[in-house]
């Protein structure tokens, strides 16, 4: 039976273009980098969300395992990238604002996107002093392909 909670996330479902840009580690200033997200269920109650940017010479991989706890009444998300880096974050999703935040011992970040039909307006942020101010590191911009 498909989990209900997880099919408020439908509309994430597809194949995605996708920009990385305003990226303060980024020269020179204004440096898009295209790339494809692709988020697909994986049974009932998981959706997977594949994403690759590719600046023409080095290639960046980032995977997330989405799905919900049920008895936390919390959505859940794993990630990993090339680096073998793997971490966890809460979710909330409201239809329109899709947040995801991690609150690490090293730093904290956080996703903060706006949701509409054909488009995913987002950020990644970091903050090393427990959320009291945030960074942004850059925007991340999803259209419908």
């Amino acid at each position: 039976m498909r989990n209900t909670e997880l099919a408020k996330l439908d509309g994430l479902v597809g194949e995605w273009t996708t920009t990385l840009s305003d990226a303060w580690f980024l020269e020179p200033a204004g440096v898009e980098v295209p790339g494809s997200t692709t988020v697909e269920r994986l049974g009932e109650s998981l959706l997977v969300m594949r994403t690759e940017l590719h600046d023409g010479t080095e290639r960046s991989t980032v995977n997330f395992v989405i799905g919900r706890s049920d008895a936390n009444d919390a959505y859940v998300v794993l990630y990993e990238d090339q680096r073998g880096v793997c971490r966890t974050f809460g979710m909330t999703f409201d239809g329109r604002r899709w947040l995801m935040l991690r609150e690490d011992p090293d730093f904290h970040q956080r996703f903060v996107a706006d949701v509409e039909a054909n488009r995913i307006r987002g950020r990644w942020e970091m903050s090393q002093d427990q959320g009291k101010s945030w960074r942004k590191d850059f925007d991340l911009t999803f259209v419908r392909a």
